[in-house]
């Protein structure tokens, strides 16, 4: 039995949501978890957000921790090339595609609930974080959703 080819992941990710304040960090911080060291990954918003203290309580229940990191925009990042970016809302999905235009970037849509819509009890509250996190951390870990196999997968 021949060995399987190796896999590649991107050596560098941007995920970017609206605000930055949500969906991306948290995909930031997962992704920081399971790729491999050498990966940069970065995360972004097309518009200003503020810090969502949901993320922060759901992200610390698997672990994970944004430490002092503070939502920015895309106009903000220091680094303005990544082999990849995942887009995890259409607005950011439709600027992603607009900054890339004439560039060799791969820009994936990952659609992905916004968990701010959700209702009632703080706990209904929280559970639709942590589906959303689940969710990123899925296709995050299994490579499921990536257009590209990714290394150690």
């Amino acid at each position: 039995m021949s060995p399987a080819p190796a896999r590649t992941s991107p050596g560098s990710v941007l995920f970017v949501c609206g605000m930055n304040s949500i969906r991306s960090p948290m995909a930031e911080i997962i992704a920081r978890s399971v790729l491999p060291a050498g990966t940069y990954i970065a995360s972004a918003g097309v518009r200003p957000g503020e810090r969502d203290p949901f993320v922060d309580t759901v992200l610390a229940e698997i672990g994970l921790d944004l430490g002092h990191r503070q939502p920015q925009t895309l106009d903000e990042l220091e680094d303005d090339y990544f082999d990849l970016i995942v887009t995890l809302a259409p607005e950011a999905h439709h600027r992603a595609l607009e900054l890339t235009r004439g560039n060799a970037v791969e820009v994936i849509y990952w659609p992905t609930p916004d968990p701010t819509v959700a209702t009632g009890t703080r706990e209904r509250i929280l559970d639709a974080y942590r589906e959303v996190r689940d969710m990123l951390r899925h296709r995050i870990v299994s490579g499921k959703g990536w257009s590209r196999p990714l290394a150690g997968g």
